[in-house]
């Protein structure tokens, strides 16, 4: 490899100088896994992670997350407390299918592995009033807030600089 291959291709393509970088960097260290004979992608499996949308109502939580490539039985929803917890596993293709001996694989860009995504809630729920469904790909959580959660804002009153007194230390 030349010291040209190892530097970013910046101008040319219509491509992005941040983009063309990270594309140099895969490269790179896909070579490099090559070349010590690692046969798998290893940061792949510490990349799954789903990504989450949170949206609220007055009445509920709703968190979408995507899961592309696992299967229902694959997946564990668990409330501890005030957090909500999703994990998982996501297989590989030579995991998936038994009938695959003998298959090399030239380049491996698919992230599989397990997976745990944690979030603190901003209430506690039970376990009764949360709706899970999955169904392409798409995990949704429906939770229900609790009554002292749905209750009204309160607008808080903006001061100007001046009419601010400092406290007194105790």
């Amino acid at each position: 490899m030349t010291i040209r291959n190892m530097l970013p291709r910046l101008w040319g393509d219509d491509v992005h100088p941040l983009a063309s970088l990270r594309h140099e960097m895969d490269d790179l260290f896909e070579n490099w896994t090559k070349d010590i004979g690692v046969t798998q992608n290893i940061w792949s499996a510490s990349g799954v992670w789903p990504r989450i949308n949170v949206s609220e109502t007055d009445k509920e939580l709703r968190i979408t997350a995507e899961l592309p490539g696992v299967e229902q039985k694959d997946i564990d929803v668990t409330l501890i407390g005030g957090a909500l917890v999703i994990k998982g596993e996501k297989k590989s293709e030579s995991e998936e299918k038994k009938d695959d001996k003998g298959r090399s694989y030239h380049r491996v860009e698919r992230s599989f592995g397990s997976f745990e995504r944690r979030m603190t809630l901003p209430f506690e729920t039970e376990t009764s009033k949360v709706d899970a469904t999955f169904k392409d790909g798409l995990l949704t959580l429906i939770l229900q807030k609790p009554a002292d959660a749905q209750k009204a804002s309160r607008k808080i009153e903006i001061k100007s600089e001046k009419a601010i007194e400092p406290r007194k230390a105790a």
